[in-house]
């Protein structure tokens, strides 16, 4: 008998059988609003074709915006986010006609010099 006890102990058997009590403890965490800033739409705009410098403006508000979140304002960054958002569309939608009117120009003038060469 004694034989088995010690097996048990050399196998790291708790020493008693008795049930533990464990408490948990909740803590509420108040619920974050996530706002987008918009700041790597911005950066990508200013990068990018930077159209009447919308890209650069739509990054100030975006950082601002990324500010106001950071002190609390939650409405202020709302609304610095809100003004990015609409100048980086108002960028992307110059920046594709661009494109376009860019890619269209240069077709038809290599048509045309094509034709000239008699191809």
């Amino acid at each position: 008998m004694q034989k088995g006890q010690n097996e048990l102990s050399e196998l790291g058997a708790p020493p008693s059988f008795a049930p533990t009590v464990t408490t948990a403890t909740v803590i509420k965490m108040p619920s974050e609003v996530s706002t987008p800033d918009h700041v790597v739409w911005s950066f990508f705009n200013t990068l990018f074709m930077n159209t009447c410098c919308l890209g650069f403006i739509a990054y100030i508000y975006s950082v601002k915006s990324r500010d106001r979140k950071m002190v609390g304002d939650i409405l202020g960054a709302q609304a610095y986010a809100s003004t990015a958002r609409i100048l980086n569309i108002c960028a992307l939608i110059i920046n594709i006609l661009a494109a376009l009117i860019l890619i269209i120009t240069l077709t038809v003038k290599a048509a045309a010099v094509l034709r000239g060469m008699g191809v």
